[in-house]
């Protein structure tokens, strides 16, 4: 039901997930259930979300094999340099209690830092010992990307940036297609903003979907991965739901007249240092 995307290193990942940034671990037994039965594949949580626990827990009492899911995490900002990237990437598998995860990212590139080099190597060798399938980033720009590649002659298999309906980083997803990098969205639904935009209502009514599925569909159709969070059973089987209908050109033109420079719901990345 949901499409298999081939990565730049020939794993695949699944174009639909859940995120489960905010959600507890008491909220992740029910969501994950729900997700599976849903046909979902894919969970995307990170060390600053503070739940590996509650999904290692909850992909085990899912009945999945975990061999069938798809399980990313990060390394946060205060975790970034070689030894320290890796000592962090232990205690994330401690965490999920897991022996290996399919996608380990960088979650912001704090430039400010410099660490992001090193950060990266270790990745690299995470991924030569079989720890992680594959290694990508979040939040980086173009020249952030080309310093990793450049240092390393390895290229990130997936860049997971901000991308909804009112911040569509269009050059930055450009960018990332042509270094062989797959776009992820975090944000997907613009956290509630885009759903009641006259843009979005009129498409959904005019398909008879939820203005959710047509933010989600938008994404599939342009390429991008997507994450949307939710912990409600119902609406996480509805945006599954997403790969049984097309948007027309006209519904294009709208959403992409809805992008805006000043759409940005996150931090920007060139300046963000949270430790």
């Amino acid at each position: 039901m949901i499409p298999m995307l081939k990565l730049n290193d020939g794993h695949k990942i699944p174009q639909l997930g859940l995120g489960v940034w905010q959600a507890s671990d008491a909220e992740l037994m029910g969501a994950i259930k729900a997700a599976t039965q849903a046909g979902y594949r894919q969970i995307d949580t990170a060390r600053r979300y503070d739940n590996e626990a509650g999904v290692g827990a909850a992909v085990k009492a899912s009945g999945v094999a975990r061999e069938e899911m798809f399980i990313t995490t990060k390394v946060w900002n205060n975790d970034q340099g070689y030894d320290a990237t890796m000592r962090a990437f232990e205690a994330s598998l401690k965490r999920l209690d897991m022996d290996y995860v399919d996608l380990f990212l960088i979650h912001w590139p704090v430039p400010a830092q410099g660490l992001a080099v090193e950060t990266w190597k270790a990745l690299i060798d995470l991924q030569k010992a079989g720890r992680t399938r594959s290694i990508g980033v979040c939040n980086f720009l173009a020249s952030h990307l080309d310093a990793l590649i450049e240092a390393t002659g390895v290229t990130p298999a997936i860049n997971q940036i901000e991308i909804h309906p009112d911040f569509q980083q269009r050059d930055l997803v450009a960018a990332n297609t042509a270094r062989g990098i797959l776009s992820q969205a975090w944000s997907p639904l613009g956290q509630g903003q885009t759903l009641t935009v006259p843009q979005i209502t009129q498409i959904a009514s005019r398909l008879d979907r939820t203005p959710a599925q047509v933010i989600l569909r938008w994404h599939i159709e342009r390429g991008h991965v997507v994450i949307p969070k939710s912990v409600n059973a119902g609406r996480i089987a509805q945006n599954a739901a997403v790969f049984d209908f097309a948007l027309s050109e006209e519904d294009h033109a709208l959403i992409e007249a809805m992008d805006s420079a000043s759409g940005r719901i996150g931090p920007d990345p060139q300046t963000f240092d949270m430790m």
